[in-house]
């Protein structure tokens, strides 16, 4: 058992919070229980993993998609306030760490992407740093492109202006970072993959003689959260659980 300021303490130490500009409040978003024994994580605080959570015996839920987001209407009223209602009757303690949790050099979405896709981050780019670059060695788009999808277990969106190129340099940053892709050509990639595509992306392949694969929101975040909370857990001396709730997205 810990307490829930010494997790935390913890998670703001490991993630460093304090360095990003962000969308929404990261650390604690709704405070539960004071004693914690059980974490369950997942990648978004939706009603059905709140709902696994409390089946699981949860005294804490750790995740990348927390509740509250800058600009959004702050009454407490529909989906919103059943899910508050959902952690306040269990006295759940709800984390979200968003942009903290994308940049984690070994534990974030960002690393444990490339890790699957067997990259190697050697260099980063973009908006605070947040994208990764790696060396690869792939035929051509098509080979990169049935890589990314074997690993993820979904299909891909892949649009290249050079199909039967070499991929050499390959890019990176999950979830919806399309806004990253100019980005990511400048700093030498020959192709991108992020979770999601926007209409611009496809004549910028196009014209540019590179490779862009949207792989999916969800899918490209579903690693961050489980291993940041396994981590937590282990050093902490808690359980944990990761519960995945699927999401085509």
């Amino acid at each position: 058992m810990i307490q829930r300021q010494d997790l935390l303490a913890h998670f703001d130490a490991l993630l460093q919070p304090e360095r990003f500009k962000d969308y929404g409040p990261n650390g604690l978003q709704v405070e539960g229980k004071t004693d914690i024994r059980h974490i369950v994580s997942g990648v978004t605080a939706s009603r059905a993993l709140i709902e696994a959570a409390i089946a699981d015996g949860a005294d804490a839920i750790f995740v990348h998609h927390g509740l509250f987001w800058r600009g959004m209407d702050g009454r407490i009223t529909g989906w919103m306030k059943e899910r508050i209602r959902l952690l306040l009757a269990h006295d759940i303690s709800l984390f979200a760490y968003h942009l903290p949790l994308d940049a984690h050099p070994e534990l974030g979405n960002n690393a444990q992407l490339g890790a699957r896709l067997g990259v190697q981050c050697d260099d980063t780019f973009g908006d605070q740093a947040l994208g990764m670059l790696g060396h690869v060695s792939f035929a051509n788009s098509d080979a990169l492109a049935a890589h990314v999808q074997a690993v993820l277990g979904r299909p891909v969106t892949c649009v290249s202006g050079a199909p039967s190129q070499p991929i050499r340099r390959l890019a990176w940053c999950t979830g919806g970072a399309q806004g990253f892709y100019e980005s990511a050509l400048a700093a030498g990639a020959d192709a991108f993959v992020t979770g999601e595509i926007s209409e611009p992306q496809a004549h910028l392949a196009r014209e540019t003689g590179s490779t862009f694969i949207a792989a999916g929101h969800h899918a490209t975040e579903r690693y961050g959260a489980p291993a940041v909370a396994a981590h937590a857990a282990q050093q902490l001396g808690v359980s944990h659980r990761f519960i995945e709730i699927d999401n085509p997205a």
